[in-house]
């Protein structure tokens, strides 16, 4: 089920929001484990973290860092079975979502 964001909104209503490059830099990455923090996890997933999802993946990964060892249609499957979102792109951008409201204060 793909779920709506709201940032823009909240964003637009917001008052004095920081400068984007103060939050993130241009290509700077956000670590797994800060953007698939736990409580994202626990409101949006069947797990408490996301060790805890990449392990039960039907796959013979065990953490975040071994995510590249489940093939892309098994995970978009297993996310589509086991979280809020329809595939992996859409945990990831409500994942980067819910990163920049809680930067930005919104």
């Amino acid at each position: 089920m793909a779920r709506e964001s709201d940032l823009a909104e909240r964003a637009a209503s917001a008052d004095g929001l920081p400068d984007p490059h103060d939050i993130v830099a241009k290509d700077e990455e956000i670590p797994v484990g800060e953007l698939f923090d736990d409580a994202f996890m626990r409101e949006y997933t069947a797990f408490a973290t996301f060790d805890e999802m990449v392990a039960a993946s039907p796959s013979d990964a065990t953490s975040a860092d071994d995510l590249e060892l489940v093939a892309e249609g098994t995970w978009d499957a297993f996310v589509a079975e086991t979280t809020d979102f329809g595939d992996e792109e859409e945990l990831v951008f409500a994942a980067i979502d819910e990163w920049v409201a809680d930067r930005l204060g919104v």
